[in-house]
């Protein structure tokens, strides 16, 4: 079975798209975490925050032909750095309204609370404090919610074996600070490089 180039073309598009969706869902959620006063920063991380790379991607028919496509974004990381965490919970309503008003409103942004993926920061140190959880009560109980220490701070989810990798923070691309009062907006950043095989 071949490939056309309008396959390709197709493919590669949709995975740009999709890009350009999950870093205009990440300023609608920093929009609505401006208000609160313990949020010290907000960062993205990760693939969404880099210009996207050509790779053999894990689904066919292109990984048969090794056909490289622009790298697929899963989800959306946010590093966020708080001074307290005793609104966690009020944190995760104000992401999921606005993710869902964006969504109503037909902006184009279909990505669901669950896709976005909140990593907790210590402001000065960087100490790694846990993650926003996703569901709508702590605890759930979930399978998710007996790991030891998960929900000890309520709405902070602790990922069992999960240790931030030293560099989780490289490459993190500023939307908020705080202490200069000073937004940007992960919609104006660049899409795509042309070096297959980037990290």
């Amino acid at each position: 079975m071949t490939v056309r180039r309008t396959e390709i073309d197709q493919q590669n598009t949709a995975l740009l798209a999709r890009q350009r969706e999950f870093r205009a869902a990440a300023d609608v959620v920093v929009a609505a975490w401006r208000a609160f006063a313990e949020v010290s920063a907000v960062a993205l991380i990760g693939s969404v925050a880099k210009p996207l790379w050509k790779e053999v991607p894990r689904f066919q028919p292109f990984r048969h032909h090794c056909i490289e496509l622009w790298h697929e974004c899963k989800d959306l990381d946010l590093a966020v750095w708080l001074d307290r965490q005793d609104r966690l919970g009020e944190m995760r309503r104000a992401r999921d309204l606005a993710l869902r008003q964006a969504c109503e409103s037909g902006s184009g942004i279909r990505v669901a609370n669950h896709q976005v993926d909140t990593f907790l920061f210590e402001p000065g140190s960087d100490r790694y404090l846990g993650r926003l959880c996703a569901f709508a009560q702590c605890p759930k109980g979930k399978r998710d919610c007996r790991t030891p220490g998960c929900g000890t701070i309520p709405f902070n989810k602790v990922v069992d074996g999960f240790r931030p990798s030293p560099d989780v923070l490289a490459g993190a691309v500023p939307l908020y600070d705080r202490a200069s009062g000073q937004g940007w907006c992960a919609a104006d950043l660049p899409a795509a490089g042309d070096s297959p095989g980037s990290p």
